[in-house]
């Protein structure tokens, strides 16, 4: 039996604690995505490390991970990632984003993103789930699922051949499909609690919030629990084309 292999698109550094107790991003991702006789790799696109074309061809499927980085801007490897994430399209390549994955992933097939207009989207959220999308018929996946966000850019507009799949009160466009082999979700499938409590901490440091922000948002978060198990079942869904159990 031939074995999967997957990239993953890494577009931020690690932080200390996620390195420590995770083994980095590529180890959240893996715990959420990897399965027995599969082969991961990882490449780190924001520090300019990016497969080669002649790589491109031996992966089943690609993960772009989520970025301090704005999807609208203009970085050198950002403009990379987008030519990269054509070619993928092109050659009809399963590609999974994840909140700024998700946003560069709609702007490389044409929609626009930008600031969101109603500002930061930090904690669990509530995500109405299109019934009629194909992909979940199968997997009887409720009409809604809460997820950790963290995130204060976001789609404003799909590409003309997106469909939006789902939305929350406070986002239009938290996920999307592009045919069957392109599907960008703004939420954090992959994250753990603590790893939303230690992001909030991390932006109260960098004065992206402020302190009294971050004690509303702990007292909410704890209250809540995301359904990460019917996430995790989704994605795998998309990337393998497979719906059973693990």
């Amino acid at each position: 039996m031939v074995e999967k292999r997957f990239a993953l698109l890494l577009c931020a550094e690690d932080s200390e604690y996620v390195k420590k107790k995770y083994g980095g991003y590529f180890g959240v991702f893996v715990r959420m995505l990897g399965e027995e006789d599969e082969i991961w790799d990882s490449y780190r696109v924001a520090a300019g490390h990016f497969p080669d074309d002649a790589d491109i061809g031996i992966y089943d499927g690609f993960v772009i991970t989520g970025s301090c980085s704005d999807a609208h801007s203009n970085d050198p490897w950002i403009c990379q990632l987008l030519l990269l994430l054509k070619k993928l399209n092109a050659l009809k390549k399963k590609v999974l984003g994840i909140c700024f994955g998700h946003q560069v992933l709609c702007r490389a097939l044409g929609g626009k993103t930008g600031r969101a207009r109603s500002g930061w989207d930090i904690g669990i959220t509530t995500i109405h789930v299109s019934q009629s999308a194909k992909a979940f018929s199968s997997l009887k996946i409720p009409s809604t699922l809460s997820v950790i966000e963290c995130h204060q850019d976001e789609v404003r507009e799909l590409p003309s051949k997106g469909e939006v799949i789902g939305w929350s009160e406070k986002t239009g466009i938290e996920m999307f499909k592009y045919g069957d082999h392109m599907m960008g979700i703004q939420g954090h499938p992959e994250y753990t609690m603590d790893i939303l409590l230690h992001l909030i901490d991390r932006l109260v440091q960098h004065n992206l919030i402020m302190e009294t922000y971050a004690k509303e948002l702990k007292v909410k978060v704890e209250e809540g629990e995301p359904n990460r198990e019917a996430w995790k079942k989704l994605c795998i869904n998309f990337l393998k084309g497979t719906s059973h159990d693990k």
